[in-house]
C-alpha cells in the first residue's frame, strides 16, 4: 500500500505540473528544451510539497519504535505503556496525551532507505536546475538561469548566446556569492570549526536556503493577506466589473504601445532588408530576423526585396553584427509582447462582457441566464443537461458570492494561524505554534490519517500562498506569467528558478512550525529523511539560532503593510497605476475603461447583426451568387446567367437594389476620388484594391470605399 501511495503521488503531481504549465506556455511555439526544463522544475517542487507529509508520518512511526525499544523487555505490558506515555509526554510537554496499545505502521509508510535516496535525487536535481551545486554551492547559476539568458539573447550563434548568458549570470548572482563567501570566512576563522566536505556542503545549502528564506517571507506576507481578500472581493460583482474596466484602460495603453513598438521595429527591419542584399555576408542573419517577424510583415518585405542587386563593398552604410544582434532581440520581444497584448485584450473583453451579463441578469424575473452574445460553439452534454441557463443563473447570481465569502473566511482563518505560528514557533515550553499543537495531538494517539491530512493541508496552504504570489507578480515586462499560453521563455524559466529556490526553505520552515526540526525544537528526536540531506544547520550557529528563528516574524509586518495596500499606494505615487478604490486616478481609469468596453461591445453587436443578416439571406435565397447591397462594395449587376426570372421576389429585390445604387451613382454632386489612381494594372494587386468583374476587369476602389456602408 505504501509503495502504491508514493507511486500515485509521483504520477498525479506530474500531470498537475503539466496542466498548470499548459495554461501558461505554448507547447507548439516554445522550444522543447524550455518546456522540459520548466516542467521538470515545477514538477520537482510540487513533488517535494506533496511527499513531505509522507516523510513526517514515517518519521513519527520510527520515533514510536525507538521509544518502544527503550523499555526493558521484562517489564509488564502496563508499565511498558506507561513508560512510553511518559517518554512521549516529556518530549512534547503535553500531559494529556495518550498512547494506543501498540505502534502500528501507517497506511502511507515508506520503507527505510527509500526516502533518503528519493530526497537526494529530487533535491539535488532541483538545485542543479537553479544553482551550480556539484556537491557544493559553487560560483553562479547553471541550467535554468543559463537557459533563461540564452533564450533572451539575440545572438545568432551558439557561442555568442553562451557568452551573453555567462556574463548576465555572473552579474546577477553576485548576491549569492556574497552570502556564500561570508559564511565561508566565518567557518574558516571560527576556532571550533574545520572545513571538510560535509561542512562545505552544509555552507552551500545554508547560503541557498538563506537567500530563499529572505524571498519566501516577502512573498508569504503578500499571499497570506491578498489571497483571502481576492476571494472576498470576488463575491462583489461590482468590484470585479470595476477592476475589469480599470484593467481595460491600462491594457489598451499597453496594447497601443506594443503596436507602435512593433511598427517601429518592423520599420527598422524593412530598412535593413532593403540595405543588406542577397549576397551580403550578413544576409543569413537578416533572414533569421525576418523569420521572427509576423507573417504579414514577411510577405510585405518579401515583395519589395530585389534579389538581383549586388552589394557594394565600398559602401559604409551596412550594419554591424552587433547591431543585428540588438535588433534581433528587439524583434523577439516586440512580437511576443504584441501577440500577448492582443490575446489578453480579447480575454479581458470576454470577462467584462460576462460580468456585465451577470449584473444585468441579477434583476431578471425569469431566473434564466441570458448572455448578451450567444456562443458560437455547440453546446455540450454538460451545458445542455446539467449547466442549464437556470442552473447558471442560480450559480452566478446567488450561490457564487456566498461560496466565495465562505472560502475567504476559511482562508483568512488559515492565514491567522500561519502568522501566529510564524511568530511563536521557536517556543517549545510551552508550545505556542498551532501547527505543532495539531500535530502533537494527532501524534499522541498515533492517528496517522489525521497527521497526514493536517500536514498536507498546512503545507499546501503555505505553498499556495507563495506560488500564487509568484504567478501574480510582474517585473515590468521582463518577468510576467501570462495565461492563455502567452508566457515567454524567459518568464517560464525564471518561474522555475523561483520555485526551486523557494521550496526547500519553505519545507524547512514548515518542519520548524510543527517542531520536527531539532534545530528549532532542541529535542532529541528522529529526524525526517528530508532534514537528513540538508545537513546540520548548527554548523553556522548565528544562522540556525538567529536568522531562521527570528526573521520569519517579519511576516506580521508584511501582512499589515499588505492589508493597508502600502505597496500599491507607493507604486501609484511613483506613476505605476494600481487599482485602489479611494483614488482619483483609479476612478478616471475605470471611466475610461468603461467607455472602451462599451465601444467594443457595440462593435461586437454590429458584427453579430451583420452575420445574422447574411445567414438569413443565405437561408432565404440559398447559395445563389447574390448578396445584400449593404454588404456589397460596388454596384455591379449580377451575371445574366444567374439573374432570377422576372416577376419573382428575388428579381424584385435585386431590381430595387440596383435602382437605389444607380440613383446614388448618378448624384450630380458626387465627389471625385481620382479613380485612376486606384486602378490596378496587375491581377494580384487588383484583387486587393478592387472587385473582379465578369468582363475580367477590376472596378476602382473609389466607388467601393464611398459606398462601403450604404
Amino acid at each position: 500500500m505504501s509503495g502504491a501511495v508514493l507511486g500515485i503521488d509521483i504520477v498525479a503531481v506530474f500531470f498537475l505540473a503539466l496542466l498548470v504549465l499548459y495554461r501558461y506556455a505554448d507547447f507548439r511555439k516554445q522550444h522543447r528544451l524550455v518546456i522540459v526544463a520548466t516542467l521538470l522544475a515545477w514538477y520537482l517542487c510540487f513533488l517535494i510539497v506533496i511527499i513531505l507529509p509522507l516523510d513526517v508520518t514515517t518519521t513519527i512511526y520510527r520515533q514510536c519504535k525507538v521509544d518502544s525499544s527503550k523499555v526493558s523487555p521484562t517489564a509488564a505490558s502496563n508499565s511498558t505503556k506507561a513508560f512510553i506515555v511518559s517518554n512521549i509526554n516529556s518530549s512534547h510537554s503535553d500531559p494529556n496525551s495518550q498512547l494506543p496499545q501498540e505502534c502500528f505502521k501507517p497506511w502511507s509508510y515508506i520503507p527505510d532507505g527509500i526516502l533518503p535516496v528519493f530526497w537526494r535525487v529530487v533535491y539535488w536535481t532541483s538545485q542543479f536546475l537553479t544553482w551550480l551545486d556539484a556537491g557544493v554551492a559553487f560560483v553562479a547559476g547553471f541550467l535554468l538561469p543559463f537557459m533563461q539568458s540564452y533564450a533572451r539573447s539575440g545572438d545568432f550563434s551558439i557561442t555568442g548566446k553562451i557568452k551573453t548568458a555567462l556574463i548576465e549570470n555572473a552579474i546577477y548572482y553576485g548576491t549569492y556569492l556574497l552570502i556564500f563567501g561570508a559564511l565561508l570566512i566565518y567557518v574558516a576563522v571560527h576556532p571550533g570549526l574545520r572545513l571538510d566536505w560535509y561542512q562545505l556542503q552544509t555552507i552551500g545549502i545554508t547560503a541557498a536556503n538563506t537567500w530563499g528564506l529572505f524571498l519566501l517571507v516577502l512573498l508569504l506576507g503578500y499571499g497570506l493577506v491578498e489571497l483571502p481578500r481576492s476571494y472576498w472581493k470576488a463575491a462583489q460583482r461590482g468590484h470585479l466589473l470595476a477592476k475589469a474596466q480599470f484593467k481595460a484602460a491600462k491594457l489598451m495603453t499597453e496594447k497601443v504601445d506594443a503596436e507602435e513598438t512593433l511598427e517601429d521595429v518592423m520599420e527598422e527591419v524593412r530598412k535593413l532588408n532593403d540595405t543588406v542584399k542577397y549576397n551580403h555576408p550578413l544576409r543569413k542573419f537578416v533572414d533569421t530576423i525576418l523569420r521572427k517577424c509576423p507573417t504579414e510583415y514577411q510577405e510585405r518585405m518579401g515583395r519589395n526585396m530585389d534579389d538581383y542587386e549586388d552589394f557594394d563593398e565600398n559602401t559604409n552604410s551596412y550594419p554591424s553584427e552587433r547591431s543585428l544582434v540588438k535588433l534581433h532581440k528587439q524583434v523577439i520581444y516586440a512580437v511576443q509582447r504584441h501577440q500577448r497584448t492582443q490575446v489578453q485584450w480579447r480575454m479581458l473583453l470576454e470577462q467584462a462582457f460576462y460580468l456585465e451579463d451577470v449584473a444585468k441578469n441579477q434583476t431578471s424575473s425569469s431566473q434564466q441566464f441570458v448572455p448578451a452574445f450567444q456562443s458560437t460553439e455547440p453546446r455540450g452534454w454538460f451545458t445542455h443537461y446539467i449547466y442549464t441557463p437556470r442552473v447558471e443563473w442560480y450559480w452566478e447570481c446567488v450561490l457564487r458570492a456566498w461560496c466565495y465569502r465562505g472560502l475567504a473566511l476559511l482562508l483568512a482563518a488559515f492565514s491567522v494561524v500561519v502568522v501566529w505560528s510564524e511568530c511563536t514557533f521557536f517556543s517549545t515550553r510551552p508550545v505556542l505554534s498551532l501547527f505543532a499543537i495539531f500535530i502533537s495531538l494527532a501524534e499522541s494517539t498515533y492517528n496517522y490519517l489525521h497527521i497526514q491530512m493536517a500536514c498536507f493541508i498546512s503545507i499546501s496552504f503555505l505553498s499556495i500562498c507563495i506560488y500564487w504570489t509568484v504567478f501574480r507578480i510582474r517585473v515590468f515586462n521582463y518577468y510576467y506569467l501570462a495565461a492563455h499560453h502567452q508566457t515567454d521563455a524567459y518568464s517560464l524559466l525564471f518561474s522555475g528558478m523561483l520555485f526551486c529556490r523557494l521550496t526547500p526553505p519553505l519545507c524547512l520552515n514548515f518542519l520548524g512550525l510543527i517542531h520536527m526540526d531539532s534545530v528549532i525544537s532542541h529535542q532529541v528526536r528522529e529526524q525526517t529523511a528530508y532534514t537528513s540531506i540538508m545537513g546540520s544547520m548548527k554548523v553556522i550557529s548565528f544562522i540556525a539560532d538567529g536568522f531562521y528563528i527570528y526573521y520569519p516574524m517579519l511576516v506580521l509586518i508584511l501582512c499589515i503593510a499588505t492589508y493597508f495596500s502600502l505597496g500599491s499606494r507607493c507604486l501609484n505615487l511613483l506613476g505605476f497605476q494600481q487599482f485602489i478604490g479611494d483614488n482619483e486616478m483609479t476612478s478616471d481609469l475605470v471611466d475610461e475603461g468603461k467607455e472602451l468596453i462599451k465601444r467594443e461591445k457595440r462593435k461586437r453587436q454590429r458584427q453579430e447583426e451583420g452575420a445574422t443578416r447574411r445567414r438569413v439571406w443565405k437561408e432565404r435565397y440559398g447559395n445563389q451568387n447574390t448578396e445584400p447591397v449593404r454588404n456589397r462594395s460596388h454596384c455591379d449587376a449580377p451575371d445574366s446567367s444567374l439573374a432570377p426570372a422576372r416577376g419573382s421576389t428575388k428579381y424584385a429585390s435585386s431590381t430595387l437594389q440596383d435602382t437605389d445604387c444607380t440613383e446614388l451613382l448618378q448624384e450630380p454632386d458626387s465627389m471625385d476620388f481620382n479613380a485612376d489612381s486606384f486602378t490596378d494594372s496587375g491581377t494580384e494587386q487588383g484583387a486587393e484594391l478592387g472587385r473582379y468583374q465578369p468582363t475580367g476587369r477590376y472596378l476602382s476602389m473609389s466607388r467601393s470605399r464611398i459606398f462601403d456602408d450604404v
